[in-house]
């Protein structure tokens, strides 16, 4: 279970000293760090779980989700994350794993998300359509479908018969929420297919 360090704070106001009795807590295993002023009572708990709690509002996407999907043959091992209106990436570096954080525009930020849940847990991730629209969103623009054809296919390897099963509608709908001429790209390799 995830704690923020003022509830963990409350629940020892009986001590004189609840920074060190916190302190001793971690050091016995009771409570992990996750990073500073939040906890996790189970130091098995995977990544996913805790993204969102790491930095909010955020939902799993770009190269993690891509990943999870099969879009991608890579093995990925940082929790990549969308978030919108930071500003700038944030990268953490815990015990639990690598998060990263990258803005995405306002607008497509809400939509295509899928709520994963297990065990009393859960976390949101990007629908296939919409992982692949953040990452595309990331790269410097483009100018040409071929050019897009050849970043999809060659340098982010994407498989071409998930590519193929990409939803069409959903990448138009979120072609005009990002607004980006890499996705608009993205929406004419995909209506080749």
């Amino acid at each position: 279970m995830i704690l923020s360090a003022s509830v963990i704070d409350d629940s020892l106001r009986e001590y004189s000293n609840r920074p060190c009795k916190l302190g001793r807590l971690v050091r016995d295993g009771k409570y992990h760090r996750i990073i500073r002023g939040l906890y996790e009572t189970d130091p098995e708990t995977k990544g996913e779980y805790l993204a969102q709690a790491i930095y909010a509002p955020s939902y799993l996407s770009f190269e993690y989700a891509l990943s999870k999907y099969g879009l991608i043959p890579e093995a990925v091992f940082v929790y990549t994350s969308a978030t919108f209106r930071k500003r700038r990436s944030k990268t953490y570096h815990t015990d639990f794993g690598t998060f990263t954080y990258r803005d995405v525009p306002d607008r497509a930020f809400p939509h295509y998300l899928r709520y994963v849940s297990a065990e009393d847990r859960g976390y949101w991730i990007a629908e296939p359509e919409k992982a692949l629209c953040d990452k595309i969103y990331t790269i410097e623009p483009m100018n040409s479908r071929r050019k897009m054809e050849t970043l999809l296919f060659d340098d982010l390897r994407i498989d071409e018969e998930r590519f193929a099963e990409l939803d069409a509608e959903r990448l138009t709908v979120l072609s005009e929420l990002y607004g980006s001429t890499n996705i608009r790209l993205l929406v004419q390799v995909r209506e080749r297919i």
